[in-house]
């Protein structure tokens, strides 16, 4: 068998023993996933049945590559496994396991054997490592999908149904004035963005009550800076011995924003991630080593963390409306390129900064992949973006926050201005890195 190279090294290509390999590693994936299954009380099958089971499966495949009377061999291997079924219970009264999912489990394993015989052994260990895991980590689970209510799982399906049917239909060609609008390639930044922000607002659903205040920064970071500022300004404000707590959260969901940019471009445009990655670095590490230098001992008096409140960011109507700005930012920054050059892109920036970065950020790395805007010139416009976003969270926390909440965040607002100076700098520097 070719898949693991045995046959090179062990010389079994021409001998009787030329199977061996994938039988090796049939009976390995049947142990693998019968240890796991052995560990539960009175199960149906275990440490012996799965790795039989699996050696059935590739034994009846090498079968079927021998002749055409043999293909009905793997259906009948099949309804044998499925007779397992109908095996007594055991004694009434035991506690077991469920036998649907060892049954279903011991069903897989005799098809992952069968995947080693027609030489897919790779692709059968990688299904034999996520199944058992999915077995192991039954209470992980179990406890998450009984977090979820309704309303999560609404979230979810509502996800799905951007990716997975609206995606596909709309057509892939440009429309409209400057032929910018593309349904396609707008819809496909609207599920990108709303999957990031759906993947913080799951963390922050299942960890924000038992998280520590940098894993709050970073989920609140994830799902939405501006809302985590709000929601922690406020909390300053009604509470004040959070004042710290509050500032810590705000300072590291607003430095994750750089990495959240930098993941974006890697996703849109991967040949611009070197400048990203230039222009994000400083901030980025000056805004740490800020938040290091004026790092303070918690107060010993315990307040309860103020909870994260966070909209649905799969909603359709919050997807409809980050699609429609995004259109709208497009039009703009392609009529403004055209009358004004570069400079009517950057007045954009500042101004769709205030209410979001995604989308200028979008906008312009769309521009730089059609070539109308140089690498420097996106970089430019994302900066003021985000420094009009920053400081429209800086009047946030001042206004409804504290004076000492203010005062706590504004030396590391200041090094993350100066962050993107000096990265813009650098990327003047060195263009070609």
């Amino acid at each position: 068998m070719d898949s693991w190279n045995f046959g090179h090294w062990l010389s079994l290509a021409s001998s009787p023993y030329a199977a061996l390999p994938a039988i090796i590693t049939s009976l390995g994936i049947g142990l693998l996933m019968g240890v796991e299954r052995e560990r539960k009380k009175h199960v149906l099958a275990g440490i012996r049945t799965f790795p039989m089971a699996a050696v059935l499966g590739c034994l009846l495949g090498l079968l079927t590559k021998s002749g055409s009377q043999y293909q009905l061999l793997p259906a009948a291997g099949l309804l044998l496994i499925g007779s397992f079924g109908f095996l007594p219970q055991g004694k009434p009264g035991e506690e077991s396991d469920p036998r649907t999912t060892t049954l279903a489990a011991l069903a897989l394993v005799y098809g992952l054997g069968l995947l080693c015989a027609v030489d897919m052994a790779k692709l059968a260990v990688a299904i034999a490592i996520i199944i058992t895991a999915l077995l192991y980590l039954k209470p992980e689970l179990t406890d998450i999908s009984q977090r979820l209510d309704r309303h999560d799982l609404l979230a979810l399906l509502q996800f799905a149904a951007l990716t997975f049917i609206v995606l596909p239909v709309l057509p892939n060609q440009g429309f409209g004035p400057y032929a910018v609008l593309n349904p396609y390639r707008i819809w496909l930044m609207v599920v990108l963005i709303v999957g990031v922000g759906l993947a913080g607002y799951f963390a922050v659903r299942m960890l924000g009550e038992r998280v520590s205040t940098p894993v709050l920064g970073i989920l609140g970071g994830l799902a939405s800076t501006t809302a985590t500022t709000l929601v922690y300004a406020r909390a300053a404000h009604d509470n004040p011995p959070t004042t710290m707590l509050s500032a810590r959260v705000i300072l590291l969901a607003n430095l994750v924003l750089f990495i959240r940019l930098a993941l974006i471009t890697l996703a849109v445009t991967p040949t611009a991630l070197s400048g990203m990655s230039l222009l994000m670095a400083p901030p980025l590490l000056l805004g740490l080593l800020s938040i290091a230098l004026h790092r303070q001992q918690p107060s010993t008096t315990e307040h309860a963390t103020p909870s994260l409140q966070l909209s649905n960011p799969a909603e359709l109507k919050l997807a409809l409306g980050f699609a429609v700005g995004f259109a709208v930012v497009l039009l703009c920054a392609a009529w403004l390129n055209q009358q004004f050059g570069q400079r009517g892109v950057y007045a954009v920036a500042l101004i769709s900064g205030l209410n979001d970065v995604d989308a200028i950020t979008l906008t312009t790395l769309e521009m730089l992949g059609q070539e109308k805007l140089a690498l420097f010139s996106t970089l430019l416009a994302i900066s003021l973006a985000i420094i009009s976003n920053t400081l429209l969270k800086f009047g946030m926390i001042a206004s409804l926050g504290s004076k000492e909440l203010a005062w706590r965040c504004l030396p590391t607002f200041l090094v993350i201005l100066l962050g993107l100076g000096i990265g813009l700098m650098l990327n003047l520097m060195m263009p070609q890195l």
